[in-house]
């Protein structure tokens, strides 16, 4: 994570390479602004009346200060309404103005989270589980400066082959008297970010290197690092439990597969836990139903699901929530290897459920069967699944926001409320009997896909999996769409985004509180 300080600096006299100041959209310069208008000749104001800078949201205005200021540049960012704030709008803007100082060669970067706008708004952050508006500009500048270029070679000169790194520190400029509470959210911002980061890396590395065993080791050194317990079910162990729906996905692959599980009791183990599970496919070929070609680099990605559970039980342990959390990741690839399985074929669940596999492609829901059926010995307080279980869910819904379906609604509306906190958006679909019935078999329990004529391919998924969550609150997120993206966004590269951390992590704290540390 980028060197952050707090600092009581006046943001007049303040040196800096690059100064931010978040701006409300309004007809003319207020305040600060106003104040910092009468330096620079009139610029702000010339710029609000000219309507090249209005405060709309992510709107920016770069100011060469030529001196006026301790700053080199003033960057203003918007914010959007007063009326309509909120701490998802604050991390974009400070995500927007993090990228513009980074693409501008700005050393350090600095950040008035106490004045200007954000001293004006009495409730910036409505709904979010740390209330000060300094927590969402850490967390947003830090997520949008992330860069994934581990396997960048060097040249001979040493440098690297890809741009510098221009952001060296970060500073946040308070009062003195709001000198500690600031501190303490952009420790948790960086608690926060380091867990979006940790999902993130695994989605962006190579599956050559990202593989089963790659994903366990990483799950140990969370768990060593946060003193959380941590077990690893090999091949055997799987074999005795009856994991036959994984371990026949697991046939066609020369990696071992693993069955990863986390637990973290911040609330004492009498208290029913709440189970994440993650899909954790490293790589998918689509096996003996081979998938077609292009593209498919990216399916690296298709153990997204599991990133984020690791991601999750991280956040959670590092900020000493007071809930009890288990992570479930059943990870392996999918490959068409000589003793795949094949179309037709049928497998044992640990249920004891029969599933008929007539496309090899469907293997998601497979390993997350054994999951879930896992998870219920926990007798949990709920379960969540996360999967880039569907193509469909990206024709339903693109790449702006995850599919929910599950059993609970009372959870369900907990998870979107915290969608709508967080920004990491998700939509309710439907799950009705007639789904459930489009997934049985004939010669089986069940069939791992219901056919093209059916249709509704999001949601027969989720019947399938609803099969094996038992009678405890479920919910399936279908992140299909938004684990990965092709255009960047405020405080998003191209590629692995970590959805469902934050996410995740706000529905347990609100349902949980922190514990002071």
């Amino acid at each position: 994570m980028i060197k952050t300080t707090v600092r009581d600096d006046d943001p007049i006299h303040h040196s800096t390479d690059c100064l931010v100041l978040f701006c409300l959209e309004e007809k003319k310069p207020a305040g600060l602004l106003k104040e910092l208008d009468g330096r620079l000749k009139g610029t702000i104001s010339s710029a609000f009346e000219n309507k090249v800078f209005e405060g709309k949201p992510n709107q920016t205005f770069w100011v060469n200060t030529l001196g006026a200021l301790g700053a080199k540049h003033l960057l203003l960012t918007g914010l959007g309404k007063a009326r309509e704030m909120n701490g998802e709008k604050i991390r974009q803007a400070a995500g927007t103005a993090a990228k513009l100082a980074e693409k501008s060669k700005s050393k350090t970067l600095s950040f008035a989270v106490r004045e200007g706008a954000l001293a004006r708004i009495k409730h910036p952050c409505p709904g979010e589980t740390e209330p000060d508006p300094a927590c969402p500009v850490a967390e947003g500048s830090y997520l949008a400066l992330y860069r994934f270029d581990h396997y960048k070679s060097k040249s001979a000169e040493g440098e690297e082959n890809a741009d510098v790194r221009s952001v060296e520190s970060i500073v946040l400029l308070v009062a003195r008297a709001q000198h500690r509470a600031v501190e303490r959210a952009a420790e948790r911002a960086a608690k926060i970010a380091s867990a979006v980061v940790t999902a993130r890396d695994l989605i962006s590395h190579p599956s050559n290197t990202a593989t089963p065993t790659y994903l366990a080791d990483t799950a140990r050194a969370i768990a060593k690092k946060h003193k959380i317990a941590c077990k690893i079910l090999d091949r055997k162990e799987m074999e005795k439990l009856g994991m036959g729906a994984l371990l026949g996905v697991a046939r066609g692959s020369h990696e071992p597969p693993a069955f990863i599980v986390l637990e973290y009791f911040g609330a004492g183990k009498t208290q029913p836990p709440v189970v994440i599970v993650g899909k954790g496919i490293t790589f998918d070929t689509g096996g003996i139903s081979l998938k077609p070609p292009a593209n498919m680099d990216e399916m690296k990605m298709d153990m997204s699901g599991g990133a984020a559970t690791l991601g999750t039980l991280q956040a959670v342990a590092s900020l000493k929530v007071k809930a009890n959390v288990v992570g479930i990741v059943p990870a392996t690839e999918n490959m068409p290897g000589g003793s795949a399985i094949k179309p037709g074929d049928i497998l044992k669940s640990m249920s004891g459920k029969t599933i008929e596999v007539l496309n090899t492609d469907a293997e998601g829901r497979l390993v997350l069967a054994d999951a879930l059926a896992y998870a219920a010995r926990y007798k949990p307080k709920a379960i969540i699944d996360l999967a880039t279980l569907t193509g469909a869910c990206i024709v339903a819904l693109g790449h702006l926001a995850a599919a929910v379906i599950g059993s609970d609604e009372k959870l369900i509306r907990k998870l979107s409320d915290s969608a709508g906190i967080t920004g990491e958006r998700i939509w309710e679909l439907p799950l009705w009997p007639e789904h459930e019935k489009a997934i049985k078999s004939d010669i089986a329990d069940l069939k791992n896909i219901s056919g093209p004529a059916f249709g509704a391919g999001t949601i027969t998924g989720a019947a399938f999996l609803k099969a094996f969550a038992g009678d405890f609150p479920w919910a399936h997120l279908d992140i299909a769409g938004t684990a990965w993206t092709g255009e960047a966004g405020p405080y998003q590269a191209k590629g692995a985004t970590g959805f469902g951390v934050r996410l995740l992590l706000h529905y347990i704290e609100s349902g949980a509180g922190r514990k002071k540390s």
